[in-house]
């Protein structure tokens, strides 16, 4: 029989016909803390399953994750605050915005004695990040929660000191209902707040208020439930006080899906929606890809493992506090998926998925 192409090469050179050991590919991603529990459960599943690919995920603030990722020095950032298109140009909008799960950001405080769960109005919450209340037991308080018996202590806010997602979500919440935050503070991953401790992390944040009787601050709801912190409940835009449940969380997305389109960058706020029965405080957090990557064997591994996350993955998501995002976003993020190039040529399609 005729050999050709490498075997016929082996032969010639008389290299052994048994193919070599497949070298591991290191994947290296940084960035959001709000979705740091799920990343850690997907990627250490992956490795277990997958052997030649070895996934790493450092949580530092979104802040951090954005330029790390724009210096380079990982192979994908994570977010949940999205690019500005000045970020974006910076880089020669080398970069897809890939949303992964959906999360709520609560409000969690210390209170020791009170076992009833609070109730936020957008009013109040402005009010206690702006300084304007101090007091745990003021009248404003105290009227929302059906005249419930509220210590008189002061109020310590807690927020985060780093460049943060979860702040981002925060203060465009806050900038959507309160035109002094808007006017004063505005909205973004890192804000001049104006009253409070900084604590670096949800981690951090969380730990504050766990360590702080008196303290109330922002943390993506898998961090107030991992320390058993309490959380209130906020107030939409209908009126209803909700709870950050998957099915609030989720109609919060729903409500922006008409925003989208089958061409959408995915940039898109969920905050404060209009729909009866959701969350105000949501998002969608985002992995950061770049278009084009110098190497083909990473960009293959980094783009079957994302995939993985927005199929196989999701399933995972309720049991750890986040809603899984609806499948009918899937042919969207294949899409951008199929889109992204190496050397010169496409390094994955869905069908190869199949």
């Amino acid at each position: 029989m005729k050999r050709s192409g490498f075997w016929g090469l082996a032969a010639v050179l008389g290299l052994s016909a048994a193919p070599a050991a497949a070298q591991q590919v290191k994947l290296t991603g940084a960035g959001a803390t709000f979705p740091n529990v799920i990343y850690q459960n997907w990627m250490l599943s992956y490795n277990q399953a997958n052997p030649g690919v070895q996934l790493n995920y450092q949580s530092i603030g979104s802040g951090g994750g954005i330029r790390q990722f724009s210096d380079k020095t990982v192979d994908f950032g994570a977010t949940d605050a999205p690019m500005t298109d000045s970020a974006i140009a910076a880089i020669q909008g080398n970069v897809l915005h890939i949303p992964t799960v959906l999360g709520a950001v609560v409000v969690t405080y210390n209170l020791p004695g009170v076992t009833q769960q609070l109730k936020f109005t957008p009013a109040l919450i402005a009010d206690i990040f702006l300084g304007k209340l101090t007091k745990w037991n003021d009248a404003r308080i105290t009227a929302v929660n059906g005249g419930l018996r509220l210590p008189d202590m002061d109020i310590l806010v807690v927020h985060r000191s780093d460049g943060s997602g979860t702040s981002y979500i925060f203060t465009d919440y806050l900038s959507k209902i309160s035109s002094e935050w808007k006017d004063k503070v505005g909205k973004g991953t890192s804000v001049n707040w104006p009253v409070g401790l900084g604590g670096r992390g949800n981690e951090g944040v969380a730990a504050t208020v766990n360590q702080t009787p008196g303290a109330v601050g922002y943390v993506e709801l898998a961090y107030a439930r991992g320390n058993r912190l309490p959380y209130g409940q906020v107030q939409n835009r209908s009126g209803a006080f909700m709870n950050p449940t998957l099915e609030a969380t989720t109609a919060a997305f729903a409500a922006a899906i008409p925003n989208m389109g089958p061409t959408t960058d995915f940039r898109v706020s969920i905050t404060d929606p209009a729909a009866a029965d959701a969350y105000p405080i949501a998002s969608m957090t985002y992995l950061l890809l770049r278009k084009e990557y110098d190497d083909p064997a990473k960009a293959q591994a980094l783009v079957k493992f994302v995939w993985w996350a927005e199929t196989e993955g999701q399933a995972k998501a309720a049991p750890l506090g986040y809603a899984p995002l609806p499948a009918a976003l899937r042919p969207w993020i294949s899409d951008r998926l199929s889109s992204i190039m190496a050397g010169g040529q496409k390094v994955w399609t869905a069908s190869a998925a199949r």
